[in-house]
């Protein structure tokens, strides 16, 4: 399955909010192609003090483990600090991810991680793309989670 990197006539707002948007569902689609379209090439991930430093740093690092895991990552409490004008934005979202080992996420009593985290991300317009807003940099911090970590590890 493949999703649009981009969507038309989304309002400024949505269309900062998106870069996060098509970052998580990239994680959840295993959708490379969307995973890029969310990011700066020299982008960086920070999760948890762990640093990944350019797309391929952050796709080796995290989405090659998360997207072949049977996952859902939902934000909440998203907010878009946008100074009128500007091609720069922050963004700070609540978020809450499952996690199951592949193939298992729809079985009963299957060992699972759960995680509530915090994001601060900052978005900028990328005019060589059509004016696609992407990530600069993505801060997670990671509150809580619950369950086995050895889902993260054990595919």
């Amino acid at each position: 399955m493949s999703f649009p990197t981009s969507l038309s006539s989304l309002p400024q707002r949505e269309a900062i909010v998106d870069a996060l948007y098509r970052c998580v569902l990239a994680f959840d689609t295993a959708d490379l192609p969307l995973l890029e379209s969310a990011f700066y090439p020299d982008a960086t991930f920070d999760m948890n003090g762990a640093v990944m430093a350019g797309v391929p740093a952050i796709r080796t690092g995290c989405y090659d483990k998360v997207s072949k895991l049977d996952t859902t990552h939902f934000l909440s409490n998203v907010r878009v600090n946008l100074v009128e004008g500007e091609n720069k934005a922050k963004v700070t979202a609540s978020a809450l991810a499952q996690h199951y080992r592949p193939g298992q996420g729809n079985e009963p009593g299957a060992t699972r991680l759960m995680s509530g985290s915090l994001y601060f991300v900052d978005v900028e317009k990328d005019e060589s793309d059509g004016g696609l807003w992407k990530v600069r940099s993505w801060k997670m911090k990671l509150v809580w989670t619950e369950g086995d970590w050895g889902v993260m590890t054990e595919n």
